[in-house]
């Protein structure tokens, strides 16, 4: 490649150097536009990671608290199953606005695996994300149930008021 001392560009531009150069400058300009990147906050990515709605309840009687103790009692596999899962039908997070008496010695005696499925939780984007657009904190969780398919209920001590402080459980006399 020989270069013109009245024109160096002119030398350049006969080559294959501009259309390297036109694509460097064009990619320069794409990377740069936020209209590129879709945040996680978006409701879009939301549910394209979850794959679903997510929706959400309260428990509302005795026998909905005693699932809840059930659940807590198998949070060492329900942390397994999080860990594992890759894919939702559908969410459902259900708020305990009362943790009562039973309730929190079940916390209690199952703490490293309530814990444990926190991480698991955590370390999950579908789970993470879910739990995240609805401002629960990560220890408010109290247990996760795993259906048929791939349905799953997250319980959560509080109410969607509370959602985003810690929420204490009662200490167990």
């Amino acid at each position: 490649m020989t270069f013109s001392i009245a024109n160096p560009l002119s030398s350049i531009c006969k080559g294959s150097l501009l259309p390297a150069i036109a694509l460097a400058v064009l990619m320069a300009g794409a990377a740069q536009s936020p209209t590129m990147a879709q945040g996680l906050d978006s409701e879009e990515a939301i549910d394209a990671i979850i794959g679903s709605d997510v929706k959400t309840d309260e428990v509302h009687q005795d026998g909905d608290m005693q699932r809840v103790v059930e659940a807590i009692a198998n949070s060492r596999h329900s942390a397994e199953l999080a860990r594992k899962a890759f894919n939702l039908d559908s969410l459902e997070i259900i708020f305990v606005p009362e943790v009562s008496e039973d309730l929190a010695k079940a916390i209690e005696e199952h703490e490293n695996d309530v814990r444990t499925l926190r991480e698991s939780i955590e370390g999950s984007a579908m789970f993470y994300h879910a739990i995240d657009s609805r401002s629960i904190m990560l220890t408010n969780i109290i247990a996760a149930e795993f259906g048929e398919g791939n349905d799953v209920t997250i319980f959560v001590k509080g109410s969607p008021d509370t959602a985003d402080r810690n929420v204490e459980t009662p200490a167990v006399e």
